[in-house]
């Protein structure tokens, strides 16, 4: 049986197990195990332990639930909530300045958590109330966590891009710095969007009022004295002071991905237990419960996910997919198209980790041979990966808003977010134009690229 027909019923099987409702780890697994049995010697499958730990024995990976327990650490606290109030109190008076301290609370607790679930959940849990409260209208305030909450894959410490390292094998320092600038852009447009919006509903709601109809909360003042602003800034500060020191350990050569992680998460521990003073066994159980399920699922769709990779090297699926596409002679631009188009398609479907684990043994190579830095790569296919998050049917930014806002009708969430798409596809375009957005800072740090 030839090559193609082989990857064909490959992608057909997985395709079937997928919808078949099987959990992701289970269906990846399951697809691999059985073409191992029909396709390759009968031994292979004495190695399937083997090869799966031989895979996931990565120092690297020892980072993925390290930086779990540190989210889930600050996300089962009081931090998120606190963090949004001290950010909305200095910024207030700014038109919008609702809105935009939602996208600077989120892009500060992703880059504190790594987390774009636990993002929303923490944020949202304090910001969409807020919002709602103060006349926002239940879309736009959904929609405007939901995308903050996406930072979280794109900021460091990203877990979406510890995996992208390991597969593209490139440094990890250089993608945490590449995603810095992107994501400062991002947190640029989400603001700017959110100041054109509030302006808009500000005038409608004005116009309301003026005709004689209800006064909108959004004509309320409201004031914070110095006082209130500076109340706030002592729960605020440590946790800033944590992301700063774990990001100077790293980039400072004080200690590996690793060793930071492990250091993010004891502080981040202590952290709580000094602030919140959660340090009762029963307090918690929520934090190491939460990483410990996580991080199971997380590694087990790792480790499947690199079962699934391997059995499609051994067969030459994805060799010969990658000589496939290179030998349809695209330039280079309409070839990286065609790729993040199937992200974007497979982001329907697929969380980030597995797109990542899955799609990598095809695409790098006609990449790497078109000439393209692979950090780069990285952070662009991160960002379109976040679009994943948020638009539907998956979605999963999208059910997370669902779950804290229940009221909020899912097509006004799905409505909220559209715009959101649509700058990340703005943001995508002007990394391609502006590589150096990207680049910048890993350059200044660690040189420029070899590619």
């Amino acid at each position: 049986m030839s090559v193609g027909v082989i990857g064909a019923l490959y992608g057909i099987g997985t395709l079937l197990f997928m919808f078949s409702g099987m959990p992701i780890a289970f269906a990846l697994g399951s697809i691999a195990v059985i073409f191992m049995f029909i396709f390759m010697p009968g031994s292979s499958l004495d190695t399937v332990t083997l090869n799966v730990y031989e895979e996931m024995a990565n120092i690297t990976l020892l980072s993925v639930p390290l930086f779990i327990l540190k989210g889930a650490a600050i996300g089962k606290s009081r931090a998120g909530k606190d963090l949004y109030l001290a950010i909305h109190a200095w910024m207030h008076k700014i038109p919008g300045g609702l809105g935009i301290a939602n996208v600077f609370a989120c892009a500060l607790f992703a880059a504190m958590s790594g987390s774009s679930p636990a993002t929303c959940s923490a944020i949202g849990s304090a910001g969409i109330p807020e919002m709602r409260a103060r006349g926002y209208s239940p879309r736009f305030a959904a929609g405007i966590i939901a995308a903050g909450g996406t930072l979280g894959i794109l900021l460091p410490p990203s877990i979406v891009m510890i995996l992208f390292s390991v597969a593209a094998e490139q440094s990890l320092g250089r993608l945490f710095l590449a995603g810095i600038g992107p994501g400062i852009l991002m947190v640029v447009l989400f603001s700017g969007y959110a100041a054109f919006r509030y302006k808009k509903e500000y005038k409608e709601a004005l116009d309301t009022f003026n005709r004689g109809g209800e006064k909108s909360a959004y004509l309320e003042a409201m004031e914070l004295t110095l006082a209130d602003k500076f109340r706030l800034l002592p729960r605020v500060l440590p946790f800033v002071i944590l992301l700063v020191g774990v990001m100077i350990a790293l980039y400072g050569g004080f200690a590996t991905p690793s060793e930071t992680a492990g250091l993010g998460g004891l502080l981040a521990l202590i952290l709580i237990a000094v602030i919140y003073k959660m340090w009762r066994p029963s307090q918690l159980k929520p934090v190491l419960s939460s990483t410990l399920k996580e991080s199971t699922m997380l590694m087990f769709i790792i480790g499947m996910s690199l079962l699934y990779s391997y059995v499609m090297s051994y067969l030459h699926i994805s060799q010969s997919a990658a000589e496939g596409i290179v030998a349809l002679s695209l330039s280079k631009w309409v070839l990286l198209t065609v790729i993040l188009l199937m992200v974007v398609v497979l982001g329907f479907f697929l969380p980030p980790v597995s797109i990542i684990l899955m799609t990598a043994p095809i695409i790098l190579p006609p990449l790497k041979a078109a000439g393209f830095d692979m950090i780069w790569f990285g952070v662009v296919m991160t960002i379109v990966m976040e679009m994943g998050l948020i638009h539907p049917p998956v979605g999963l930014n999208i059910f997370v808003i669902k779950n804290i806002a229940p009221d909020i009708p899912l097509k006004d969430i799905i409505w909220g977010v559209i715009p959101f798409v649509g700058l990340m596809i703005l943001a995508v375009l002007l990394i391609c134009v502006f590589p150096q957005i990207a680049t910048s800072f890993p350059d200044a740090v660690y040189g420029m690229s070899n590619k």
